[in-house]
């Protein structure tokens, strides 16, 4: 099966959209197919703000019916104590409020931009959206990542090339708390590197000290802004380390 025959055979659907590589190309090829599609936006403290601001304008060039919700996983236990299967609690609170708000839309079935390269064992969260009856076109027509992008750049989607990105809460240990403070810090963290011009990077928290994650192509620039860095980030974290264990380049 191709996404046009998914569209076709399902001509009224609602997407689980987060502004990422995955969803916006889904979004696009719904509205591509002609289907009748709206996207739902759950803005919580655990996306930082360029998330929110990638969605509004990839949903504004492609003419998107898109609707904020604001679900909050900061008052539910289970997700604020961290365990290891927090994403599995977060991804049945998002999708709750994503699925009542489209069924009172008139939409019965809710899709995702899980794509073909996921890894399913590794991420809790895909019991939530089976359970839930969450469909995931990119998967079951076994697109990957790279040829997702390779289409959304085709497409002159902006979101081509974006970087992978984990939830603000994938940044502190399981079983640490998780705090509105500590999300906080860490968004400001990663919002400042990436004004100096990092990518693909991750600023994890370690005790109440802060982890820089890099791809390897990124070290110099690291080591040409180090005493910027250092400087900014001391003054909301003890120390700044190093991960010399490189992130992939994507």
């Amino acid at each position: 099966m191709d996404l046009n025959t998914f569209f076709q055979e399902n001509r009224r659907v609602a997407l689980a959209f987060s502004g990422g590589v995955d969803s916006a190309y889904l979004l696009y090829a719904a509205i591509q197919s002609g289907a009748d599609v709206k996207a739902y936006y759950a803005k919580t403290a655990f996306q930082p703000d360029f998330e929110y601001q990638d969605a509004l304008r990839l949903a504004g060039e492609l003419g998107a019916n898109m609707q904020v919700l604001a679900p909050d996983p900061l008052g539910v236990e289970e997700i604020c104590a961290n365990p290891k299967n927090r994403c599995y609690y977060c991804k049945r609170l998002l999708f709750d409020a994503i699925l009542r708000a489209a069924k009172a839309d008139g939409y019965d079935l809710v899709m995702d931009g899980t794509n073909a390269s996921d890894d399913a064992s590794d991420r809790p969260g895909m019991a939530a959206l089976r359970e839930l009856e969450v469909r995931s076109p990119l998967r079951e027509c076994g697109l990957t990542k790279n040829v997702i992008r390779r289409r959304s750049k085709e497409a002159g989607l902006f979101t081509w090339d974006k970087p992978a990105y984990a939830c603000l809460a994938t940044r502190i240990p399981t079983g640490d708390r998780i705090t509105a403070e500590k999300l906080k810090t860490t968004e400001e963290a990663e919002d400042f590197l990436m004004q100096l011009g990092f990518r693909n990077f991750r600023v994890r928290l370690v005790g109440k000290t802060a982890k820089i994650q890099l791809p390897e192509s990124q070290l110099g620039l690291l080591l040409d802004n180090r005493e910027t860095i250092v400087e900014m980030l001391r003054k909301t974290y003890a120390g700044v380390l190093l991960d010399l264990e490189v992130r992939d380049e994507q």
